[in-house]
């Protein structure tokens, strides 16, 4: 059996990290690329769009002055290597409503988004593991049943009425919570609630899956053999080799709860990435949509790079299989 000493895998690592942060450079400028390609996708003119016009009279003063600021007046080539020179300098451009930059605005939305999606995956994983092994150590059938089917039911529940029967549950029956607002612990308690469930159920159902099939596994059966416990042997061999898609799809939903937590954001009145995107759309602020794009792909990227580092301290399989590459 091929082993590698502690030296060697730290070494490895690090290699395939390199070679990750390679391959994700052609990711991220496809990323940025389509972020720029937002403005030229709109069909028609989009600076007639932006200006609202529906078609009337455009002073053509501030149609040119709009033109310039958009670099719409250069050649397209032009355009791209300009937005990826300003994008390298952190420079998104302004915002064409209220005039300030959309790195400002990005950022100061990114940061109750991240809070607010950090909440929700701890809470979503805890939710969605703990009910999985429960399942799986619990003797009793009705509650192994009930733990069962209740990931379906998370994950079927539309996320409207989840965060509206939550509001008249625990603010406006209870006064638990405040309903409104993102000052302090409490305001995030019940849209981090909202956004958890169908994670949890997600992670439930696919920890679930794999502890069952882990069940019949030789490995599970020798530390049977040698006397574990139930406990042990769930806790210390099948949940640590079951863990790697959990890992995967927390990855993958980083991304969602921060572009897709408009349902939340709007219905507790919270600022965020998603209120964002939606009134760039209803004010046609392109330039914030570009930014808001932008980011949300090199988040992804930076999140996919830490899952596969995490896959190499999971799973020695993949520091073994990399020595051979």
């Amino acid at each position: 059996m091929w082993r590698t000493r502690p030296g060697d895998r730290s070494g490895i690592r690090w290699r395939m990290l390199r070679r990750r942060l390679l391959s994700a450079v052609p990711v991220l400028l496809g990323v940025v690329t389509v972020a720029f390609g937002i403005v030229h996708m709109i069909p028609g003119d989009p600076v007639q769009i932006m200006l609202g016009t529906g078609g009337a009279f455009v002073d053509p003063e501030r149609e040119a002055v709009l033109r310039h600021e958009l670099r719409l007046d250069r050649p397209l080539p032009d355009q791209y290597l300009a937005f990826l020179a300003a994008l390298l300098r952190g420079d998104l451009g302004k915002s064409l409503q209220t005039g300030e930059p959309v790195t400002a605005l990005v950022a100061e939305a990114a940061g109750p988004s991240l809070a607010l999606a950090g909440t929700a995956l701890v809470l979503g994983l805890l939710l969605g593991a703990g009910g999985a092994v429960l399942g799986e150590l619990t003797r009793s059938r009705l509650l192994r049943a009930m733990l069962s089917r209740l990931p379906v039911l998370a994950m079927a529940l539309p996320a409207y009425w989840v965060a509206t029967l939550l509001l008249q549950v625990f603010s406006f029956r209870l006064g638990l919570v405040p309903a409104l607002g993102s000052t302090g612990p409490g305001a995030t308690v019940l849209p981090a609630v909202t956004l958890a469930l169908p994670l949890a159920g997600v992670v439930a159902h696919v920890l679930g899956s794999g502890l069952r099939t882990a069940d019949r596994e030789s490995y599970v059966l020798m530390a049977r053999a040698k006397g574990a416990t139930r406990a042990r042997v769930v806790l210390r061999h099948m949940l640590r080799n079951t863990a790697v898609p959990v890992v995967t799809l927390s990855g993958t939903t980083v991304g969602s709860l921060l572009g897709g937590g408009v349902v939340a954001e709007t219905i507790f009145g919270r600022p965020g990435l998603g209120r964002l995107i939606v009134n760039a759309l209803q004010n046609h602020d392109y330039p914030v949509l570009q930014g808001v794009a932008a980011f949300l792909g090199i988040t992804m990227v930076v999140i996919s790079l830490i899952v596969d580092v995490a896959y190499t301290y999971l799973d020695p399989r993949v520091v073994s299989a990399a020595v051979w590459k």
